[in-house]
């Protein structure tokens, strides 16, 4: 591309929100991002989407001009509700034959399409189980039941005894308040 172009991480960092909220603004507005493989250490190749500079203005004009009203009608929609955001924490084993203890642990609004993207990775993943849960909760969910784990990647880790993540699970998500919505 030779006009300059921003990364949709960067312009949801830039307006505090949540990427899939600027994918679905972005959406509504007509734009439809370019995606090409990241060129650095961090992404290590990952597909990133990207729109040009004179859209990334569209987008922040878009937000600048919503009302109050109109920011609590997108929430309503699930556009802009992160902190509200009610999915499932999940347990999972990602190879239960040949590597018993190693386990992912995180938040998904929905697991089947969390596992679909996973499975290309980890194709013998198993769900070990689920608890609702709020976006909101990841961070210190994770933080809580991985105590003593080895922390392998962000949110993969090993242990010893799978058997013990899963009770620290239920006794954090016991204690959580419970919401009907959820």
């Amino acid at each position: 591309m030779t006009e300059s172009t921003i990364s949709v991480i960067d312009l949801a960092a830039q307006h505090g929100m949540r990427k899939q909220t600027v994918f679905k603004v972005l959406e509504r507005l007509g734009i439809e991002p370019v995606k090409r493989p990241g060129n650095n250490r961090t992404n290590r190749g990952q597909i990133i989407a990207y729109i040009s500079s004179d859209d990334a203005q569209r987008f922040a004009e878009e937000i600048r001009s919503m009302t109050v009203a109109n920011r609590n009608a997108v929430n309503e929609d699930g556009l802009n509700a992160a902190i509200a955001e009610q999915g499932v924490f999940y347990l999972l084993q990602l190879e239960p034959s040949h590597d018993p203890g190693r386990f992912k642990v995180g938040f998904a609004t929905s697991l089947p399409e969390r596992l679909r993207t996973l499975k290309c990775s980890a194709p013998f993943t198993k769900v070990l189980a689920t608890w609702p849960c709020k976006n909101l909760w990841e961070k210190t969910a994770i933080d809580s039941v991985t105590q003593g784990c080895e922390r392998l990647h962000t949110e993969v880790f090993r242990t010893e005894s799978i058997d013990s993540v899963r009770q620290k699970c239920e006794r954090f998500f016991e204690l959580m308040p419970k919401d009907k919505k959820i």
